[in-house]
């Protein structure tokens, strides 16, 4: 331990990823995209986190509702092969 009983953080923080969305001034995610959204997701049907992705929040909450309907008309698995 260092002095003074405080850890000393050593390494080095990731660059963070910027929004793919944002940079393209997406507006809205359309669900019908499938090849898109098929990006977002893994292998095992689970949608992928904002820290993995790089998207903002906002971005993401879009994502993750084109994702459930794209799910809803069979466009999207639930579930990997």
């Amino acid at each position: 331990m260092a002095e003074g009983g405080k850890k000393q953080w050593r390494g080095r923080r990731p660059k963070r990823k910027s929004c793919g969305f944002c940079a393209e001034k997406v507006k809205a995610i359309d669900f019908k995209d499938a090849l898109r959204l098929r990006r977002f997701v893994t292998d095992r049907g689970k949608i992928l986190p904002r820290r993995v992705s790089g998207n903002c929040a906002r971005h993401q909450r879009l994502l993750a509702v084109a994702i459930k309907r794209a799910r809803e008309l069979a466009l999207l698995p639930y579930t990997g092969e």
